[in-house]
């Protein structure tokens, strides 16, 4: 079973206490040498729209987010148990359809409108719409940035106000590739994964998704999260 820990596994275990944090770290190892969890408190979400996620209890409030297959254990996320739960309700792990990557997206229906903070306009700029800087990309160009298909719509919408939160809700790749073109870059296009390859293989997904081989490589991921 190949054991992998995502990036946005390191980034909440930052935002741990450093008690929390060692806990954490010590269910992340438990869980190398045993993918199976067996005599560990594993918790299927029956509210979580992938039915692969799991929580795996750390300490009595402190849960880690897991997506298990028959032939892979991913780390994704670690939190207090209320946030814990709620990000992955809001999450699935895709393979996107026109690179092949394998992604952790948002789910758009679980997501609240994005607020923009409103500014008093004066006369002369209250009836200046500020322009969509995606609008004249087809989807078939955004898809090829790694856009998930459920969040098309709302990045031809988007303006200099409301890129940076909707960066926020994206994978990373599509996030990088949309500030470059927003401030007149040209991103380099992802590859496009053969037919039937391994979605964690793509260049974008090894940079999200790493896969520990041992302690010590896993010991090393965490030591600076």
């Amino acid at each position: 079973m190949n054991f992998r820990i995502a990036d946005t596994f390191t980034t909440s275990l930052a935002r741990l206490t450093g008690d929390e944090q060692k806990a954490a770290k010590t269910t992340a190892f438990d869980l190398q040498l045993d993918p199976t969890g067996k005599g560990m408190s594993f918790h299927k979400l029956d509210r979580a729209k992938d039915p692969n996620f799991w929580s795996v209890r750390v300490s009595r409030d402190i849960r880690l987010i897991v997506h298990k297959t028959s032939g892979s254990l991913l780390l994704c996320y670690v939190d207090h148990h209320d946030k814990a739960y709620q990000w992955a309700e809001r999450r699935k792990l895709a393979v996107h359809p026109a690179t092949g990557a394998a992604q952790l997206v948002e789910i758009r229906e679980r997501v609240e409108e994005i607020v923009v903070p409103k500014v008093v306009e004066d006369s002369t700029t209250a009836t200046q719409k500020k322009p969509e800087l995606f609008a004249k990309y087809d989807d078939a160009q955004l898809l090829a940035y790694g856009v998930p298909q459920e969040w098309l719509v709302d990045v031809k919408a988007a303006d200099e106000d409301s890129l940076l939160e909707l960066a926020d809700h994206l994978p990373g790749e599509a996030a990088e590739a949309l500030l470059e073109l927003a401030t007149g870059g040209t991103p380099v296009l992802p590859a496009v994964a053969d037919q039937g390859s391994d979605p964690f293989l793509h260049p974008d997904a090894q940079r999200r998704f790493r896969v520990m081989s041992d302690m010590d490589e896993l010991a090393r991921a965490l030591e600076y999260p």
